[in-house]
């Protein structure tokens, strides 16, 4: 049996209006495929799904859908489960390791939109809980398989 450590993740930035949902969620499960520091690193898989949090207040089209103008940033979240191979690793760590690879990933495709991703660990009630149903799901591509069917039990 594989050794591994799961992690409920959120990751939350600002996006461009007229980002592909999809893109996002890609190059955040994406950057996480290969973590740690210096000369040791180790496997990732992250499972989730990706949505819109629009912000309150914004002016709301015929379908109560929030429309932001054309220069104004969206606020994007991911919620999901991080699985790594290997042990001795705290969730701490794993999350500062993702955070580096994903805040990198973010700013390389949509370049400094005034504050880097924000990457935390949740509960994993929370994952379950506030993950919307139309939230489209992502995975990291090209994964260990053992991360893949170990994060996949957890969605």
């Amino acid at each position: 049996m594989l050794d591994s450590l799961i992690v409920p993740l959120l990751v939350t930035t600002d996006l461009p209006p007229d980002t592909d949902l999809t893109g996002f969620g890609r190059s955040v499960a994406d950057a996480v495929r290969l973590l740690g520091r210096g000369e040791t690193s180790y496997p990732g898989c992250l499972h989730g799904g990706v949505f819109w949090l629009d912000r309150p207040g914004a002016p709301l089209s015929e379908g109560g859908v929030a429309v932001p103008s054309a220069d104004e940033l969206r606020f994007a979240a991911l919620i999901g489960y991080l699985s790594i191979a290997g042990a001795g690793r705290s969730s701490k760590e794993v999350v500062v390791d993702a955070r580096e690879v994903i805040t990198r990933a973010v700013a390389g495709r949509y370049g400094e939109l005034g504050s880097p991703a924000a990457v935390m660990a949740i509960r994993a009630e929370d994952v379950r809980e506030r993950t919307p149903v139309a939230a489209l799901p992502v995975r990291t591509s090209g994964a260990d398989a053992g991360l893949v069917a170990v994060s996949r039990s957890y969605v």
